[in-house]
């Protein structure tokens, strides 16, 4: 076999180094598995700008092919394009990416029929046990499956448009870092006909990311987007990662927008389209989130961190919208998946529905104090928890809940202390209503995660 698969498995898709982990041959056996795992006859598959993406999304097709299923194949896309052509052929899909990931990387998103996920519980790890017990590609079946291409682009883009009104907007300036992603494919066609002045930011496809990393999640990430901004007088800026599935929002000044401020926004406008309904947070986004959903007549769920969980109570519950810190934001029209392209498209409809600046737009939505997340590497993870849970428990007016590390809760602040599953880190999110009483209380709980005895 290539690779330790238990190396690669992660919760909802396969990463591993090209190719030393993960080579042609053993996507080949991943396409067969997956064809086994879902009982699909049909499937869609997709890829990303990297290098080695066609060869493994190839290979992928091949081996599903073998075992009878008819591939489609969509070519370059972003990963909600893929979740895009699942939803609406009604097909399993997999979206070759390592996401924002560095170069070396490559890895597999993969969906059910409706953009439903394949996670560690719900296929995942079925498709890595059978694997992992073939020494070779399994017997083929009698009549092999068909592989043909198919653009999905410009439906993709009219379906975005259809979810949201952009088509009366004033003029408004955008600067679009794609990052050399997908966001580069996508964005001008999804853009096409609006109301927008485009300054495109590395729209060249290029996988070895000669720019800067794909993950504006990074803060040095975005200083180009932020410096370009300023310096055309723009409206506001949108950073892409490497498959576009994510979207980080820059203001007038250059300033980012919380991620959460942007589900405050855009649950806003749903539960507008959709009085009553639920909107789902995962519980590191900010008390600003709650609030507005409330104020704006809608019912907020709290969930865990990851967008398995998101989806699953998107389904549970029948959400018209989920918000995650990680700006990743889902939505019960677009197959409960999460597409970040939709989300910019919500916040161009807002701000070029109004005069102001995004600032001012977005500022009745960021109400508190936020750290943002920290890690901190540490030997070990339970010990460590354990002496900041020591640290609160007792004190007066704190509550302690569990359900996604340890969330500590009191009048004025609250803080969430988690594991990494894949590292040896806990990451810190704290919140305050005043930048003092913020500052104050991340300084005490890193001194806890931090100290050495």
């Amino acid at each position: 076999m290539a690779a330790d698969l238990s190396q690669i498995v992660k919760a909802y898709d396969v990463r591993g180094v090209v190719p030393d982990q993960w080579d042609e041959p053993l996507a080949e056996l991943f396409g067969a598995a997956f064809v086994h795992v879902t009982g699909a006859d049909a499937i869609v598959v997709g890829h990303d700008m990297r290098p080695s993406s066609p060869g493994l999304s190839g290979a992928f097709a091949r081996g599903a092919a073998a075992q009878g299923a008819d591939v489609t194949m969509i070519g370059l896309c972003s990963t909600d394009q893929l979740y895009f052509a699942s939803g609406s052929f009604g097909l399993p899909g997999a979206m070759f990416t390592a996401s924002h990931n560095p170069a070396q990387y490559n890895g597999i998103k993969m969906c059910r029929a409706g953009a439903a996920p394949v996670g560690q519980d719900s296929g995942l790890s079925e498709i890595r046990t059978l694997v992992e017990s073939w020494a070779s590609a399994p017997e083929p079946a009698a009549t092999p499956g068909t592989i043909t291409e198919r653009d999905t682009l410009k439906d993709y883009a009219a379906h975005l448009k259809s979810l949201v009104d952009v088509a009366s907007i004033r003029p408004l300036k955008v600067v679009v870092d794609a990052g050399n992603g997908m966001g580069g494919h996508t964005v001008p066609t999804v853009f096409e006909g609006l109301a927008l002045d485009l300054v495109p930011m590395f729209f060249e496809l290029d996988g070895t990311f000669p720019n800067h990393e794909a993950n504006p999640l990074d803060p040095k990430n975005i200083v180009d987007l932020q410096a370009r901004v300023r310096a055309e007088g723009a409206d506001l800026g949108l950073a892409f990662d490497g498959d576009a599935d994510r979207c980080f929002v820059v203001d007038e000044r250059g300033e980012p927008v919380s991620p959460s401020a942007i589900t405050a926004l855009v649950a806003a406008r749903e539960l507008a389209k959709h009085p009553g309904g639920t909107i789902i947070h995962n519980l590191i986004t900010s008390w600003s989130v709650p609030e507005v959903v409330r104020e704006s007549g809608g019912v907020p769920v709290r969930t865990r961190v990851g967008h398995s969980f998101i989806k699953e109570e998107m389904a549970r519950t029948g959400a018209v919208f989920g918000g995650e810190h990680s700006a990743h934001y889902y939505f019960r029209d677009f197959w409960n998946a999460d597409t970040g392209m939709l989300a910019a498209l919500h916040v161009l409809a807002a701000l070029g529905g109004q005069e102001g600046p995004l600032s001012e737009l977005v500022a009745s939505y960021d109400r508190y104090a936020a750290s943002g997340e920290i890690n901190s590497t540490v030997d070990d993870q339970t010990a460590r928890m354990a002496a900041v849970r020591a640290a609160f428990e007792t004190r007066d007016g704190v509550s302690i809940d569990t359900l996604d590390g340890l969330t500590v809760t009191a009048p004025t602040w609250w803080f969430n202390l988690r594991p990494s599953n894949t590292e040896p880190l806990l990451r810190l999110n704290a919140e305050a209503q005043d930048e003092t009483t913020m500052t104050a209380i991340r300084d005490e709980v890193l001194s806890l995660v931090r100290a050495t005895d």
